[in-house]
């Protein structure tokens, strides 16, 4: 026999995932990304990520990059720390040097 939801759960429509906190993921590009972009994003372990350098990824692209990782390199994947929402927050505040 199948089971019923109460009504409430019908009604409240699907869970929303948690706001982007803009501050929050800034701290995280500064202290995270920075320790292998350095902490200007002009490059050390990893490359240049500021916008003039990467100006030719699409925002899908990066997202992808910041989200898996690039096997074989030290880019890490952020996937099991961050969502897609905020991993599309990242890589636009990268490709524009500034917050969204």
């Amino acid at each position: 026999m199948a089971k019923l939801l109460p009504i409430c759960a019908l009604l409240a429509g699907p869970v929303l995932a948690e706001p982007i906190d803009p501050a929050a993921l800034e701290r995280l590009v500064v202290q995270d990304c920075g320790s292998c972009h350095g902490l200007t994003l002009k490059g050390g372990l990893g490359p240049d990520i500021r916008p003039q350098s990467i100006e030719h990824y699409d925002l899908e692209i990066l997202q992808t990059v910041i989200l898996d990782g690039v096997p074989g390199t030290p880019m890490p994947p952020w996937r099991p720390l961050i969502t897609q929402a905020e991993a599309a927050w990242i890589a636009e505040y990268l490709l524009k040097g500034e917050a969204p």
